[in-house]
């Protein structure tokens, strides 16, 4: 039998005994009669085992918990005895002269336990103030049947679950993995700060960081060292009615008394908008953290606050490049391909932590076992590139429109000295890590390290297509950003907006589109209002963001002129998409036509005449076929021909007479 076991059978003595001394209580009361107040032998009803001196009953634990008097323990045991005992209940009944009345009243107590005083059912006292006991309807307090509460009685017992009350609010949580170097050391910081008990409110541990995976992994670590158990609240589900929050924030209180808990608070998924709904919620957050007195832990992204609550905030980041290589060596050891420059270059576009990682290696095994057979490969390489770029999709799904690459060099016809220009990009992209890290060229911070491009020029010119064709070379997912999604009227928005956007792109370095970025990355202006300098504040921002991130930032402009000169002296490309003139159109226009589509007799250097951009050339193209295949006919002139005035009405345009010259 373990120790625990054994604790458990000596405890249900003790409680037996304690039972049998109150019984005797009960029953002299009940006899009327002067039966004398025999004191039972403790020592032979409730011995403790050999060996076992040091064990303490869950009696005696409660009462030093909640700092009950004899009497308020007494009432509670009484209480408890009823539940476990039926023949006290009928003992009660008997007392009180009622056969219905089973249960321990306030009035009953007084009558029978010793050092019995009025305050012990006071709200501010421990049988009340922490719901040990629970009072029934009566008609008046003291003729009120008084019953223990569930999670207590349990306790007592030597039984001990969480409080069904907290279901679906706190969750425990398990140890986690073993966590890397920088992160153990938050750990311990947190463990440490909770071992200063100069305080007699424990100090607030703030973890500030995105990941909300590495904060309860840090917070699970901290409780383990501190041997207590973590309970897991998310804030978006504490109850907004002050009331019930109340409640919810007693029975906390409650738990990591009994458990020896501590409380992590998890405020990541809350939303940021300023909806009545959100900015209520954040007040009873404030409220929740200055007024909970238990051990408590903040997993947050924005630095909080309290007036009068000691606080200790840690920053939380993700696994630095040494870390996340040690885990990818630890996870891929020995596989074909993956060399140390190969995992160099992995470290430096994706930013993973170590659960991650083993998420895109299991990813990566399988991936291989189902194309190959067998849990090998002659080159792992390929699907551990591709594992790493599905792990960081999910977050960037959310927020902005990922464009599946399809482009590539021969679909792009530029001038050579732009095509010079996107090459020098990918070879940007591709040697930052030799440049940066094996050379020690990376700039001091964060700042400078960003790769940023600006494609300048009339719509339709191919600035869409060269990003895809960059992200296509490069291997990297390409996400449009949704401006009207991003920029917001209210003070602070579009920056929060921004923050979310760049934070979950960093996983994944992925090549971030910023399509027609006038409205955002416009000049600033002139301060004249208030509206004048937050908006200021916002390229600022941007300008800060752009440079800090670690992937490929693209910004498309038709109207160079219009952006801030000072975010054009940070951005590192400058290409000037042209309006193709005659040659360019003709080589789009060979081009434009799949190998199997049906053309009969077309005239390229016709078709260039039409002042045209390479995306209405596409368009004119893709209309002359669904005309053709209508009339089941090979694409011809005539249908290009009823195609392009299609086109041009659109544009609200007219084509000339030089445009057609020689169509007819």
């Amino acid at each position: 039998m373990n120790q625990y076991a054994v604790w458990q059978a000596w405890n249900q003595q003790y409680l037996m005994a304690v039972l049998q001394r109150i019984r005797r209580k009960l029953e002299r009361y009940a006899s009327k009669e002067a039966i004398p107040d025999v004191e039972l032998n403790f020592v032979e009803l409730a011995a403790k085992p050999e060996g076992e001196e040091e064990f303490t009953s869950a009696l005696e634990m409660l009462t030093e918990l909640f700092e009950l008097s004899v009497f308020e323990r007494d009432m509670l045991m009484l209480c408890a005895g009823v539940e476990l005992e039926p023949d006290l209940g009928r003992l009660c009944a008997q007392v009180q002269g009622d056969p219905e009345r089973t249960s321990l009243t306030f009035s009953l107590a007084l009558a029978v336990l010793p050092q019995a005083h009025w305050s012990a059912l006071s709200p501010a006292r421990p049988l009340r103030k922490w719901r040990l006991v629970e009072v029934g309807p009566g008609s008046a307090i003291t003729l009120s049947p008084l019953r223990i509460d569930e999670r207590i009685l349990n306790y007592l017992v030597g039984v001990s679950h969480p409080d069904e009350q907290l279901a679906g609010i706190a969750n425990l949580s398990v140890p986690g993995r073993e966590l890397v170097p920088s992160h153990e050391i938050v750990a311990r910081k947190a463990e440490a700060c909770w071992r200063d008990e100069r305080s007699h409110v424990p100090a607030v541990i703030q973890l500030c960081g995105r990941e909300s995976a590495i904060q309860l992994a840090i917070a699970a670590r901290a409780a383990t060292l501190a041997g207590v158990r973590l309970f897991h609240v998310p804030a978006h589900i504490l109850p907004l009615a002050p009331a019930d929050m109340q409640k919810t924030m007693r029975c906390l209180e409650r738990e990591c008394r009994l458990d020896h808990g501590a409380v992590l608070l998890d405020c990541q998924n809350l939303e940021t908008s300023t909806s009545n709904t959100n900015a209520a919620r954040e007040q009873l957050i404030l409220h929740f953290i200055e007024h909970l007195n238990c051990r408590l832990i903040l997993a947050t992204s924005e630095r909080r606050r309290t007036a009068t609550r000691p606080m200790l905030t840690l920053d939380v980041a993700k696994p630095n490049h040494e870390e996340q290589r040690a885990a990818w060596r630890e996870r891929l050891s020995g596989r074909a391909g993956l060399t140390e420059e190969f995992l160099d270059d992995v470290v430096a576009q994706f930013d993973l932590d170590s659960r991650e990682i083993e998420d895109v290696s299991r990813a990566a095994a399988i991936e291989i076992a189902a194309t190959t057979g067998k849990f090998d490969a002659p080159d792992w390489r390929p699907m551990v590139w591709e594992s790493c770029r599905a792990q960081a999709r999910p977050r960037l799904d959310d927020l902005a429109q990922r464009v599946e690459s399809s482009a590539t060099w021969d679909d792009l016809v530029l001038p050579e000295a732009q095509k010079r220009i996107l090459r020098d990009i990918v070879i940007h992209v591709r040697q930052r890590t030799t440049v940066y890290e094996r050379w020690a060229f990376s700039p001091p911070g964060t700042r400078g390290k960003g790769i940023s491009a600006m494609f300048c020029g009339a719509s339709g010119t191919g600035k869409t297509m060269a990003a895809e064709v960059l992200a296509r070379e490069l291997n990297l997912d390409l996400y449009r950003i949704d401006l009207s999604s991003v920029v917001s009227k209210y003070i602070g928005e579009t920056e929060k907006n921004l923050r979310k956007l760049f934070d979950a792109a960093e996983q994944g370095g992925a090549i971030l589109l910023f399509d027609e970025a006038d409205a955002l990355f416009g000049k600033r202006s002139e301060v004249k209002d208030s509206h004048d300098r937050y908006a200021n504040i916002e390229v600022s921002y941007l300008l800060q963001r752009v440079e800090a991130y670690r992937g490929l930032a693209i910004l498309t402009t038709n109207l160079k002129e219009t952006v801030d000169q000072a975010f054009l002296r940070r951005i590192r490309f400058i290409v000037q998409f042209p309006f193709p003139d005659y040659e360019l159109r003709a080589e789009i226009w060979r081009r434009v036509f799949p190998t199997q589509a049906p053309v009969n007799h077309l005239n390229v250097s016709k078709l260039a005449q039409l002042h045209v951009a390479g995306a209405n050339i596409r368009n004119i193209a893709l209309r002359a076929a669904f005309l053709a295949a209508e009339a089941k006919e090979p694409i011809s002139q005539t249908h290009l021909l009823e195609a392009a005035r299609s086109e041009y009405e659109k544009l609200e345009k007219t084509i000339g007479e030089a445009e057609l010259k020689g169509w007819r």
